[in-house]
């Protein structure tokens, strides 16, 4: 992908196709190195899928036999000197603790570290297109900490004020760039 704020897009999206009701977005970034870091309360995978989810050919998708945001996630990672660990606790084994966690970690001066893009279009797109989900995002920046959590909106906004809305959404938007100084 061109910028990892599209895999953050996809691995999102995952979580919530797997059921998730929270999933945490994190972005944790030092001098040297940037960590994307995703966990789910989603249903999990079976040890059997977890083998082969680095594999393109290995999906749950419908549409095609190919799913490669996993898969890509990792080689853009590797290609940095960087790492990839996935972890997945399936419900059938764990009915009180299941979820999945991904974890990437990219070298910020390699020649192939791929731009981190535009992190606030794709964490209002997830908001916009799963209102229902909740979502925590946290990038930690060597200058500060941006965050937002769903679970607090909700909390203000009440029940009758869904977090799709037009304004929401801008007041979300406007957050977060008022966060990263834009």
């Amino acid at each position: 992908m061109k910028e990892l704020s599209l895999n953050i897009l996809d691995i999102a999206k995952n979580s919530v196709k797997a059921g998730a009701t929270l999933t945490t977005i994190e972005i944790i970034e030092t001098d040297e190195t940037l960590t994307l870091r995703f966990s789910d309360n989603g249903c999990g995978m079976t040890e059997e899928f977890l083998k082969n989810v680095t594999d393109p050919f290995c999906t749950t998708r419908t549409t095609r036999a190919v799913g490669l945001g996993i898969p890509l996630l990792k080689l853009e990672a590797e290609q940095t000197g960087g790492s990839f660990n996935i972890t997945s606790r399936h419900e059938s084994e764990y009915p009180d603790s299941h979820g999945t966690v991904t974890e990437a970690t990219f070298y910020k001066n390699h020649i192939d570290m791929t731009p981190l893009g535009d992190v606030i279009s794709s964490v209002v797109t997830l908001i916009q297109g799963d209102p229902e989900t909740d979502f925590l995002f946290i990038h930690n920046r060597p200058s500060g900490q941006v965050r937002l959590d769903t679970r607090e909106l909700r909390e203000v906004l009440g029940d009758e004020v869904p977090l799709d809305l037009p304004d929401v959404l801008a007041w979300i938007r406007g957050n977060l760039e008022e966060q990263y100084g834009n």
